[in-house]
């Protein structure tokens, strides 16, 4: 239970890209803002400055549509992460910190999800299903062809052609390592430990 007591009835709610993970404003709800936005599914606050609830978005349609919503351990401040409808901030920047809302490689994140989702449900037509149907090998190989491909547009391509044959290169990958019951993610870690100081070549 959220403890409003600590602040004179007032909790301040972080709120975060759910894709990007960037803060993008800070505000404060009430227990009415807060149920409010539970029932509604959009950020609701406790306006300071007009002394009532304030709908982030209800005037300039620039809704924060909740995705999550979490207490801190001591239960008075909330992490809200949201799909953003627009420009968050009233300057019209991305965030309240003027920042632009963009961090492309969290999409390697939604992509895998999407990846795993194919690979449960399989549906018919998909490109990704017929990769995962046509078996390891096939993939390993696929994977083989892009690299090469890859590396021919590095030395004799284009610069767009080298981007766009990583793209294809890592989007296999991804599927490989999704038939192996692992995800981008393990690579992430894999490069992070190869970071530390101590790490050893195995």
């Amino acid at each position: 239970m959220l403890d409003f007591d600590k602040m004179n009835g007032l909790v301040p709610a972080i709120i975060q890209d759910a894709d990007t993970a960037k803060v993008l404003m800070l505000g404060f709800m009430n227990r009415e803002a807060y149920d409010k936005t539970v029932e509604t599914g959009k950020v609701t606050f406790f306006s300071r400055t007009k002394n009532r609830l304030w709908t982030k978005g209800e005037e300039s349609g620039n809704f924060l549509n909740v995705v999550s919503m979490k207490e801190d351990c001591d239960k008075d401040t909330l992490l809200i992460q949201v799909h953003p409808v627009g420009p968050v901030c009233h300057t019209g920047t991305d965030t309240c910190w003027g920042e632009k809302n963009e961090q492309p490689v969290m999409f390697l994140k939604l992509l895998q999800d999407f990846i795993d989702k194919r690979h449960a449900e399989m549906p018919e037509g998909s490109y990704t299903t017929s990769l995962f149907q046509s078996g390891v090998n096939k993939m390993a190989q696929k994977v083989g062809e892009e690299a090469v491909e890859t590396v021919i547009e590095a030395c004799n391509g284009t610069d767009e052609r080298l981007i766009y044959e990583g793209a294809d290169l890592l989007y296999h990958l991804i599927v490989l390592l999704t038939s192996k019951g692992y995800r981008i993610e393990d690579l992430a870690r894999e490069l992070e430990e190869r970071h530390s100081a101590d790490w050893k070549k195995h």
